[in-house]
């Protein structure tokens, strides 16, 4: 017999997991369905490390970035946890950053530039060529393990349940409602939010269910890869954990380096460092979650030129997945009763609690009134599929 609940949110991520407490805090009776165990690390959510930062021009991502920092505490206040974001300078290194540090000065975030001889001094772990943007207040470290777990156990006080090992099968559309169908059972919802990473091309077009409906028939296949970082061992005579800033860098010259880097040390792991989407493309359920050997020859290459303070002979790899659109925008958009997010990879962990309050607010809209995106660039027809009402 099927269960009936007023919102179902298929995937125990972060996003998942703040579309659920943001629904729960709510008082909607909500349910999560996740496909995995606890803390697995299939996926995009899991490890210890994720940046927050507000290095963005654009305001869309400002605000949610904005939005996000005060609901990080709200979060782990709620859950009574302790925090799970802690504060760090956050620097960006690169070529051009102006377009960003006027867009941080127009809104009165705390920022300012950093000469090479300055920040070296400062931040003695790296290395600088060129003028380093400084926000004093507004980064930190996210432990990613700690934020999903924490997500959950305030959704759950405010009423929703939560259910691993429930993968989700299908959707199926019926009058005034969604059936969501496992393995095992059939939800009736009057919303569903789907934000299952890596799967969602899968689900949303029911290619894995031929009788389905195909919620997004036509939208081309998100990229998803796997990627390798990895974590450092800090040499003896580095800076402390606590005092090594959240960072972002882009060489002036990317000759020799398949993309900008990000990084962050965590106390235990030390230094997590990787480049930025490009894995190699693989299918998350045949993954060898093996590091690709040339990738992570570049990456040592690049922390021995770059980072001084780790031991780029010292290091364990890291394997997770990233799923990215197009032009590295989200997907934030509903189609009928079905909302859908995805394409999160590379910078979207930062704005969970805020991306978990604007998917709350489409699963509430009124699902017979018009299809519509949360904004212009987090539509998914901007992706070759039409709007369907």
């Amino acid at each position: 017999m099927s269960r009936a609940v007023d919102h179902v949110v298929v995937g125990g991520g972060v996003m998942g997991s703040a579309a659920a407490w943001q629904l729960a805090r709510q008082g909607r009776d909500v349910l999560l369905l996740e496909r995995f165990a606890p803390g697995h690390a299939h996926g995009a959510s899991h490890g210890s490390g994720r940046i927050y930062r507000t290095t963005y021009a654009q305001a869309d991502y400002l605000d949610l970035a904005q939005e996000a920092l005060p609901l990080w505490s709200a979060v782990a206040d709620e859950a009574d946890v302790p925090p799970v974001l802690k504060h760090t300078d956050g620097i960006s290194h690169g070529p051009d950053l102006r377009d960003v540090t006027d867009a941080l000065h127009a809104r009165g975030v705390p920022a300012r530039t950093v000469d090479p001889a300055e920040a070296a001094e400062r931040w003695p772990g790296l290395r600088f060529t060129l003028p380093v943007l400084h926000e004093s207040r507004t980064a930190g470290r996210l432990h990613a393990d700690r934020a999903v777990e924490a997500l959950q156990r305030a959704a759950r006080r405010h009423g929703a349940a939560v259910e691993h090992g429930a993968q989700v099968t299908a959707l199926v559309d019926v009058p005034g409602g969604v059936v969501v169908r496992t393995a095992t059972d059939e939800v009736v919802a009057r919303s569903v939010v789907v934000a299952v990473g890596a799967w969602t091309h899968r689900l949303l077009t029911g290619a894995d269910a031929p009788d389905a409906h195909a919620v997004a028939a036509g939208l081309p296949a998100l990229v998803v890869t796997q990627e390798q970082p990895a974590h450092f061992a800090l040499r003896a005579d580095a800076p402390t954990p606590e005092s090594w800033p959240v960072f972002t860098h882009q060489p002036a010259d990317l000759a020799g380096w398949p993309s900008g880097t990000y990084g962050l040390v965590d106390p235990v792991e030390g230094l997590k460092i990787g480049f930025h989407g490009v894995g190699p493309r693989t299918d998350p359920d045949h993954r060898t979650y093996q590091p690709e050997p040339g990738q992570l020859a570049q990456l040592r290459d690049y922390v021995r030129t770059w980072v001084p303070g780790a031991d780029p002979d010292d290091l364990v790899p890291v394997s997770c997945t990233y799923t990215t659109t197009p032009d590295h925008d989200f997907v934030l958009d509903r189609r009928g009763r079905v909302v859908v997010a995805a394409g999160f990879s590379g910078h979207g962990f930062k704005f969970g609690p805020a991306v978990g309050r604007v998917l709350a607010d489409l699963a509430t809209e009124d699902p017979d009134g018009p299809s519509r995106a949360a904004a212009a660039r987090f539509a998914l027809h901007r992706l070759g599929h039409p709007a369907r009402a």
